[in-house]
């Protein structure tokens, strides 16, 4: 892993993190406990910050950025990022699926119990309905989420990154 400090900021992580050999974590990034961060992901706070609360999982090739002197990063607990996902200078509060390669771009709001369908691109300022899907380029709501898929999907997802971490650890 690549842990590197950038004008002064070192990434601090909290208790129980994961990081693969190839993760890269640089600047001005914290990140709670429980985190894992997989291969060929990146979060890049060096033109802003990135704060990320407890059990979040970036997972393989993920990127999570910001916007110099605009937009900073802000992710809650229990947030699973997928494979290739690109999150930028967004909001992401509790309990949130980003599926795989999906887009979330500047100064969008995805509040809790939402998913990112895979491949969907939530434009600029986008604010995302708690408790919804949203799919598609640019991303609109596609249904509410039933509580059926908020356990088993965006729980179960991230209760899995737990376990796998463990293996690595």
């Amino acid at each position: 892993m690549i842990i590197k400090t950038v004008n002064g900021k070192t990434p601090q992580q909290g208790k129980d993190c994961f990081f693969a050999e190839n993760s890269v974590v640089v600047g001005d990034v914290t990140m709670g406990d429980e985190c894992s961060v997989w291969f060929n992901a990146v979060i890049r706070g060096d033109v802003n910050y990135i704060k990320m609360g407890n059990r979040v999982n970036v997972q393989d090739g993920a990127v999570i950025h910001g916007t110099y002197k605009k937009s900073a990063t802000n992710i809650g607990n229990n947030v699973s990022i997928a494979h290739n996902a690109t999150v930028h200078g967004c909001t992401i509060h509790d309990n949130v699926l980003i599926g795989i390669n999906a887009v979330v771009l500047d100064d969008a709001v995805i509040n809790s119990n939402s998913i990112i369908a895979a491949g969907a691109v939530v434009t600029k300022g986008t604010i995302v309905e708690s408790g919804s899907i949203y799919a598609g380029i640019p991303a609109v709501k596609v249904k509410d989420i039933s509580q059926e898929l908020i356990s088993g999907e965006i729980e179960r997802i991230a209760e899995s990154y737990l376990m796998y971490a463990s293996w690595y650890k």
